[in-house]
């Protein structure tokens, strides 16, 4: 019989401890992965309140943080407390300087008058931001949704990988001046049936900045399909598993 304070009683304790840990933890691994998930995707979005709060160290490191991950220029990014939601090159050269050089521009994060930048670019928002949305909706979905075929994931990301291939190299022209900031062949392949500002630029709304949301949000949703179903198969089988040695210990679920 093992004596209550004997090391090897508080050794027993401490794994019973850590498996109840982390049967908690597999059974709510989606509520977990969603706040630390929401928290990564909201921090960016928290950059321009700090700014427009005064709290300019908090903003900056959050600026910087996320200036590993993304490219942060301001023509392609949102912008809160402002007129606009996004800004055209021109609007930004007009305030800041001068320049199609992505290093000097992503520097920009905006004024009180124009309102304060999100700290990652409108594609980054809707990709991530893809992926708590897809985790949202998983939520209901997890008991019966299976996991999306490859074939299937391939094609749901492809958009984001033509439309970000393009973009990569429209911008060796220099920004600016490459095809995807004019679009003349989306204007003539639709016959210029849309407002010449649907097919130029990046703006909220033009046929530059549609794709980037709409691909992004494809390429979240479709990271979802593939990885969560099956997230959720290899944690409920590994709960089950710690179930199970408790019930042979005759201990408590």
């Amino acid at each position: 019989m093992i004596e209550a304070n004997s090391p090897l009683s508080a050794r027993r304790s401490f794994v019973i401890g850590l498996d109840r840990l982390l049967l908690s933890a597999f059974r709510h691994w989606l509520l977990i992965f969603n706040l630390a998930w929401g928290f990564y995707v909201g921090l960016p979005w928290l950059a321009p309140v700090f700014m427009e709060t005064a709290h300019r160290n908090a903003a900056n490191a959050v600026y910087l943080i996320y200036s590993t991950q993304c490219h942060q220029l301001p023509q392609r990014s949102f912008f809160l407390f402002g007129p606009q939601a996004m800004y055209s090159l021109a609007d930004v050269q007009a305030v800041w300087r001068n320049t199609t050089n992505p290093f000097i521009l992503r520097q920009f994060v905006g004024s009180a008058a124009m309102g304060w930048k999100v700290a990652w670019s409108d594609r980054m928002a809707s990709m991530y931001g893809g992926v708590f949305l897809g985790s949202l909706i998983f939520w209901p979905l997890r008991k019966r949704l299976r996991p999306l075929p490859l074939w299937a994931f391939a094609l749901l990301i492809l958009p984001m990988g033509i439309d970000g291939g393009t973009h990569m190299i429209s911008d060796l022209a220099g920004l600016g001046n490459g095809f995807r900031d004019s679009n003349i062949w989306l204007a003539a392949l639709t016959g210029n049936i849309f407002p010449a500002a649907f097919y130029a630029g990046d703006v909220l709304g033009s046929f530059n900045s549609w794709m980037r949301l709409l691909t992004g949000l494809l390429f979240g949703l479709a990271i979802v399909w593939l990885a969560y179903p099956a997230l959720e198969e290899m944690f409920a089988e590994t709960a089950r598993e710690i179930e199970g040695k408790f019930r042979k210990a005759g201990l408590a679920v």
